[in-house]
């Protein structure tokens, strides 16, 4: 039982992390109804562009504010011009054009900085610790805190400030948060600069774990299983999902993996999300779309 305790624990830090890349995911499809493909790219530049900076001799806060604006900008850049040129076209020119620009951020960071991987280190060894008699690893405490801290902080901002509650309005009706004078524009480059920065802390906390290299953007894609067992347009569900699927990856490698090979935990979130959406397409907290024919 102790060891199942520390697999499921383990599995439930690594979810919280899964939870904080699948609410960038669902910020921004609240807010403008885009499905950010490149989310995991932007992790793969940020993480990149800091890693380089440190290793020129930039100390860390000093290249951490410069990687920060550099994300916030570029995000806003994105959406100013390339999203919202694409205001109201059909669902699949918006996807398209998120999979160009995933594959353009990959290929710039690559051009400025190089292809080869690079190592990053926050000064949080991966070692074992004790608590309350459960080994866990020392970074992965630490990852889910920062992830967790900045998980609660969002949730805050969108539940108390009254530009987190014009974001809400604009994701519920855009009309009607037009016709109360809410500026979309304006809230949409903000959701944009918010996962500009959300994906700054997200690769570099995956980019400390794996390596700053292109391996970062499939990490994102483990948000896609979050998104569906949570839903597309629930914050609560990206925590509840990502804990989920965290857990399940887990357990599922090491109780499964022994009968029918290993590598389970790098696909075995795929299959979950499949079996869900035969049970539930709409996600745990997802809402239901009842057209009147």
């Amino acid at each position: 039982m102790g060891f199942f305790v520390e697999v499921l624990l383990a599995g439930l830090l690594a979810g919280v992390m899964y939870s904080l890349v699948a609410l960038c995911f669902v910020l921004i499809y609240k807010a403008s109804g885009v499905f950010n493909f490149a989310q995991g790219a932007m992790m793969f530049f940020a993480a990149l562009t800091m890693v380089n900076l440190m290793a020129a001799g930039t100390p860390f806060w000093v290249a951490f504010v410069v990687t920060l604006i550099v994300m916030i900008l570029g995000a806003v850049v994105i959406e100013r011009l390339i999203l919202r040129p694409l205001t109201n076209q059909p669902s699949m020119t918006l996807f398209m054009a998120m999979i160009g620009l995933s594959i353009m951020i990959e290929g710039l960071g690559q051009l400025v900085w190089g292809s080869r991987a690079f190592g990053l280190e926050l000064g949080i060894k991966d070692i074992p610790v004790e608590v309350a008699g459960v080994r866990l690893s020392q970074f992965d405490l630490f990852a889910a805190l920062v992830a967790g801290a900045l998980v609660a902080l969002l949730s805050l901002f969108f539940s108390r400030t009254a530009t987190g509650r014009a974001l809400r309005a604009v994701a519920d009706d855009h009309q009607a948060a037009l016709s109360i004078g809410i500026p979309l524009a304006r809230m949409w480059q903000i959701v944009w600069g918010i996962a500009g920065a959300v994906a700054l802390i997200a690769g570099l906390l995956w980019g400390a774990r794996m390596g700053v290299q292109s391996g970062l953007i499939v990490v994102a894609l483990k948000a896609l299983p979050v998104l569906i067992l949570g839903g597309f347009t629930s914050v609560a569900g990206a925590i509840v999902g990502g804990l989920i699927v965290g857990a399940s990856e887990k357990l599922a490698e090491v109780y499964l993996g022994g009968l029918i090979g290993g590598g389970i935990e790098n696909w075995f979130p795929y299959v979950l999300a499949m079996l869900f959406l035969l049970v539930r397409p709409n996600g745990l907290f997802g809402e239901r779309r009842i057209e009147r024919v």
